[in-house]
């Protein structure tokens, strides 16, 4: 098979030129597959003996989108743009054969063919708003013409993938291939030219654009649909702009507004951010001690001790995967209590048809209930899901560590205790690791991996791999108390607690990150999880949080008593209750405090920046590896939005000196030491450098 480039080769099957693109593992579009398919495209419309060509990939997958490498380097020629016009061009036909998935400048591609053909896996997506930008080499004018308008505007805002069978449905691939798929391909192309089928540019097509354009309203209907959950992004709107020109302009027209919004958004602080968090979430896979090579134990089957809310839905995340589950509960009304929750999520699942009645009955045939503690007896992985206290969890894992096999691992889903003092419980404290999940955990894409100080490196390894198995994001974290996220949050906790003492209102302070971004503010969320959690927490340790503890004593427990920091009706909206105003104002007046209108900027600082510092002290404890890894644990565990990349991230735009000066004229004004800058973050903001970029 000649080679054209170091990944691209051609071949012939009759009258049938085959290109075939290997540049594992992903196929992307690096700068010799550009060349190797221009050149092939080329040399086959050159040759006379050539009657159609087939584009196709080696691997596992057809292109997946733009070589990640080339991001923010100079273009480097062939650009797409030329070998899309170039396919399109051919005065023989091109057909895209598909497998695995085809994605961005992958589905880019396929769309500058004359004809599709796809294997019944294959998986077709434009992920481009994922980075904050637009499909920027016709994406966006071609896919409207094949698919209709109202399919791309949902394929490309939300950059989900669809499925083969999706794909034919609306045109979008002409064959589902039956056997192997190049032969496939090469058929479907032979009988093309035998039947002298028209060369089918896509760009040429209108018949669903006019269609849409008898439906002026379908844009406004459609921006309305999509506004909760594109709120504060700003790839969304430029991508719908882009559609709105394949409609009301010509192609080339369109193609040239399509590159003005893509450059726009090349350049935004958004996609800024967006790219960032892209390598930032690969980053965190990565751990420096423990190498890609480390064994990783085979977890065929596992347990989780707890039937609660967090076990609950902890052991859904393994059915969900395939992995048989067995649920343990000291009683068997518990047990059966938290399996129904199980069932009936399953079965809201279904009822907006994202599962099968079939689906459902396969996952839960994967959950064993049981009170029978020595059934754990031979899962690979032991998941401990029960009440945050020290001694009850310790009492568990003594009594695990009894009955699990050599081997297993041994997870504690603890938010705030010592990892390795649960370890001590056992005789195999290297078997031990914190897995922190976060409710409700069968939807948080997020797990804090706690490495404790005598965890193995398999263990880790086997915590890591089976944290994406499950389809989570999984990030390595040290022991402290809180580990990363909950300790940053208790910071942010402190000022909202501040804030309203000194003058502003839950509201007005849930306002302002909610404007920032955030689904909630800090007193929303603690109505949502239940100020009764953290008042028990806090007994625990002899604390006290005058204005929270005094709604806990009067049964305001917040969203499920209907009553917190905001009164709750029956459809669960929060209005303001100036009951609570009065006893934030009474305990301001018994603490000796001057109320005074607070603003919104001191507002967002003074939430915000503790945070950044205490990230700058987990940092410097080696809590977190690295400053990426915090902004990972942010964004998919608490609710940073993406588009500003993160705590560390976000502190590096603001610039580190002026945050630390700003952190320094609070302390100045109040005398409170909690403002004195981390080490870290004085040194960085000194030397001009930022956390992301040191």
């Amino acid at each position: 098979m000649p080679a054209l480039s170091q990944s691209v080769s051609l071949d012939r099957r009759g009258r049938v030129a085959v290109l075939t693109v290997d540049n594992p593992p992903v196929n992307a579009l690096s700068q010799h597959v550009r060349q190797g398919l221009h050149d092939g495209v080329k040399q086959a419309i050159a040759d006379r003996d050539v009657a159609a060509i087939v584009i196709a990939c080696a691997g596992r997958t057809f292109i997946a989108g733009a070589d990640i490498t080339e991001f923010g380097k100079p273009p480097k020629e062939p650009g797409l743009h030329e070998v899309l016009a170039l396919i399109e061009a051919s005065p023989k036909p091109v057909v895209a054969a598909v497998h695995g998935t085809a994605l961005g400048g992958g589905l880019e591609v396929t769309l500058a063919c004359h004809y599709r053909v796809g294997d019944k896996g294959a998986r077709f997506g434009l992920p481009e708003v994922k980075l904050g930008l637009l499909p920027g080499a016709g994406g966006t004018q071609r896919l409207p013409r094949v698919v209709g308008v109202e399919k791309a505007l949902q394929m490309i805002v939300s950059g989900d993938p669809i499925r083969a069978d999706e794909a034919l449905r609306y045109g979008l691939i002409d064959e589902v291939a039956e056997g192997e798929l190049a032969a496939a391909a090469v058929t479907f192309a032979e009988r093309g030219v035998s039947e002298q089928r028209p060369l089918r540019k896509i760009r040429d097509l209108d018949a669903k654009l006019a269609a849409a354009r008898h439906t002026p309203e379908l844009f406004a209907n459609f921006r309305k649909s999509v506004a909760r959950q594109t709120r504060g992004f700003r790839a969304p709107e430029s991508c719908i702009k882009a559609i709105e020109a394949a409609l009301s302009l010509p192609f080339d027209e369109g193609m040239k507004r399509e590159r003005e919004l893509f450059l726009e958004l090349l350049a935004s602080p958004e996609s800024k951010a967006q790219r960032y968090f892209f390598f930032a979430e690969r980053e965190a896979a990565k751990i420096p001690d423990v190498p890609a090579d480390t064994p990783v134990r085979d977890v065929k089957k596992a347990a989780v001790l707890g039937a609660g809310t967090m076990g609950g839905g902890i052991a859904m995340n393994f059915a969900n995967a395939g992995i048989p589950v067995t649920v343990v509960e000291v009683a068997k009304d518990a047990l059966e209590r938290g399996l129904g929750v199980v069932r009936r999520n399953y079965e809201a699942t279904a009822s907006k048809g994202r599962l099968t009645p079939q689906e459902v009955e396969k996952r839960m045939g994967l959950i064993t209930g049981t009170t029978d503690f020595n059934a754990i007896a031979d899962a690979d992985i032991v998941i401990e899901a029960v009440f945050e206290e020290m001694p009850i969890k310790k009492e568990v894992f003594a009594r695990i560590d009894k009955i699990c096999k050599a081997g297993a691992v041994l997870a504690t889903n603890t938010s705030t205790l010592d990892v390795n003092e649960i370890a001590s419980a056992t005789g195999r404290p290297e078997s031990v690791i914190g897995t922190h999940f976060f409710s409700p955990a069968n939807v948080m894409k997020l797990l804090e991996n706690v490495r404790g100080a005598k965890s193995s490196k398999t263990t880790i390894a086997t915590a890591m791999a089976l944290g994406r198995r499950i389809n989570k994001v999984p990030v390595l974290v040290g022991v402290c108390y809180g580990f990363v996220g909950n300790r940053m949050l208790h910071q942010r906790g402190k000022q909202a607690e501040k804030l309203i003492l000194e003058g502003a209102l839950p509201h007005q302070v849930d306002r302002v990150l909610y404007d920032f971004g955030f689904p909630m503010g800090p007193f929303a969320m603690g109505d949502l999880a239940g100020l009764d959690v953290g008042w028990r927490i806090r007994k625990g340790k002899g604390e006290k949080s005058a204005v929270a503890d005094t709604l806990c004593e009067m049964g305001r427990f917040g969203q499920k008593t209907g009553a917190g920091y905001y009164r709750y009706g029956a459809d669960r909206a929060a209005t303001p209750d100036p009951e609570v105003e009065k006893i934030i104002v009474d305990v301001s007046t018994q603490m000796g405090i001057t109320r005074r209108p607070i603003g919104d900027d001191e507002i967002l600082a003074r939430l915000l920046y503790p945070m950044v510092n205490e990230g700058a002290k987990i940092l410097e404890e080696k809590i977190a590896i690295r400053a990426s890894d915090i902004d990972v644990i942010w964004v998919y565990g608490y609710g940073w939005p993406v588009y500003r990349g993160g705590p560390m991230f976000w502190a590096d735009q603001v610039g580190l000196k002026a945050l630390r000066d700003r952190m320094l004229e609070f302390k100045r004004a109040t005398g409170d030491p909690f403002w004195t800058p981390a080490p870290l973050l004085e040194r960085l903001a000194a030397d001009g450098r930022g956390f992301t970029q040191s």
